[in-house]
């Protein structure tokens, strides 16, 4: 089957793609997602108290406006708005679900991509990687793991099966998706084992329900402009503190989130475990006013680097300080290969040469999104794209620009070929770990998913938000290569 583009994922990067080709009068693409549902992100994780932690008004479409209920929305009323934008746009008869792609090479006498996929080949001038970098979950190797006769599962694959109730249940990690979840599940279980290897800055969630009137006004497009506008720039500021002025980190941030901790716990020694050592936003901050008063429930135990993990029995978890914890649930809640594994299959471009190859020292791309001897392949969150202050939403409309103005430059150009030039492409590079020094995820004393292997900062774009859309906004030809 031959088609001009093929995009693979089906989440907010692969639908914002297929809506901005159809918006071009280009129809003849389509969208491969491998699970049997469309969707991405919001529609798998579905854990208990999934939710946003950016504003619902900036985390959205820019052009789709939604009537949302609350400030900070949950994850049925973002697989709400999923389906809302998948259905407006007629996108699921675009759409091959089951369709998980396997190998990708571009082939050099057809100047075309050759997809293997779980549905046979496939061919395309374009392809679109909207795969996301939250999508690969990980669980690490710990001994005995594969040993326990329990239930097991990630948090992105939620087992709604099992009832937690009366159960001794334990979650392993404590980031963005354990904060969530922890307070969900707490009340329902008989004992709840958190093992936390290093604690995150926690800050209070400044949310609030909408009125029906409110949301009336959310639908107005002026209206919803308006307050996206005001709360975007209130989330840029925060990229000051991040890179400019550590000083103003810890005035606006630190000090704060000590504070929190202050107020909702009362016991010094757990509030000495889950005060973090290194400066404020070098990992996520997570927004909860809900997770350190339920670590204050009776039946919850934090689990620090002094009691973690020796290694998984057939019957619970025994710890490196030698307690034998009895379990009948252990919930991962251990990320996901968002750097080195941002693309899971194996991608084969100009002369043979690997994209793993091209990778091997670290994941790099002009603008996160094009990179030199793979023509015509772009990737939608791809690396140093990553917001920590902000919508991931705003930054792929960005790449969008990019990506619908290099098929508009062929287009103009009577040429079929575009590909970064290697020039272009380390000069960006260069610049992106230049500026990267300055900012706290590189120097706030941590070691966070943002990294890769290497030690480089992979997940994050080192500043404002408006300047990365700017230079995505502004095509450099000069820049590339058509044939």
């Amino acid at each position: 089957m031959q088609h001009d583009i093929l995009i693979i994922g089906s989440g907010f990067g692969g639908q914002c793609a297929a809506i901005n080709l159809l918006k071009r009068g280009i129809t003849d693409f389509k969208i491969l997602e491998r699970r049997g549902f469309m969707g991405g992100t919001w529609c798998q994780n579905s854990y208990p108290g999934a939710a946003v932690d950016v504003q619902s008004p900036l985390y959205s479409i820019s052009f789709e406006p939604y009537k949302w209920t609350q400030m900070f929305v949950e994850q049925a009323e973002l697989e709400e708005y999923t389906h809302f934008i998948i259905n407006k746009y007629s996108l699921r008869e675009r759409t091959l679900t089951h369709c998980n792609v396997e190998h990708v090479r571009w082939d050099t006498i057809s100047q075309q991509w050759i997809l293997t996929t779980s549905q046979g080949e496939l061919r395309a001038r374009v392809v679109i990687n909207a795969s996301g970098p939250l999508s690969t979950p990980v669980i690490p190797k710990f001994a005995g793991r594969d040993s326990f006769q329990g239930i097991s599962f990630h948090t992105n694959n939620w087992n709604h099966d099992v009832s937690l109730k009366g159960k001794r249940v334990a979650i392993i990690g404590s980031g963005a998706s354990a904060a969530q979840a922890i307070p969900a599940i707490a009340p329902e279980c008989g004992h709840l084992h958190v093992f936390q290897r290093t604690p995150h800055w926690v800050m209070p969630r400044p949310d609030r329900k909408f009125s029906g009137w409110q949301r009336a006004l959310l639908g107005i497009k002026p209206l919803h402009k308006a307050l996206r506008t005001l709360i975007y720039w209130e989330l840029e500021t925060r990229v000051i503190g991040f890179k400019y002025s550590p000083w103003g980190l810890k005035q606006f941030a630190e000090n704060v989130a000590r504070k929190h901790i202050e107020k909702q716990i009362a016991d010094p020694e757990l509030r000495a475990a889950v005060t973090p050592d290194y400066t404020i936003g070098c990992k996520r901050i997570i927004l909860s006013n809900t997770l350190y008063p339920a670590l204050c429930r009776d039946n919850v135990t934090l689990h620090t680097k002094g009691s973690g993990i020796a290694e998984i029995t057939p019957t619970g978890i025994l710890t490196t300080d030698g307690q034998h914890i009895e379990l009948d649930i252990i919930i991962y809640s251990t990320g996901y290969d968002a750097t080195d594994g941002v693309i899971s299959y194996p991608v084969i471009g100009k002369e043979g040469r690997s994209l793993k190859e091209f990778w091997a020292e670290y994941p790099r791309a002009y603008l996160g999104t094009t990179m030199p001897g793979f023509p015509n392949f772009f990737v939608v969150t791809g690396p140093n794209t990553g917001i920590g202050h902000t919508s991931a939403i705003f930054v792929i409309e960005a790449q969008m620009n990019y990506i619908m103005k290099s098929l508009d430059a062929m287009k103009q150009r009577h040429k079929a070929v575009m590909e970064v030039s290697s020039a272009a492409e380390a000069d960006y590079t260069q610049m992106i770990h230049t500026e990267m020094e300055q900012t706290v995820w590189k120097s706030g004393g941590c070691h966070s998913w943002y990294q890769s292997k290497s030690g480089h900062v992979i997940a994050m774009f080192p500043g404002f938000s408006f300047t990365y859309r700017l230079m995505a906004n502004r095509f450099k030809p000069q820049h590339h290569e058509f044939s």
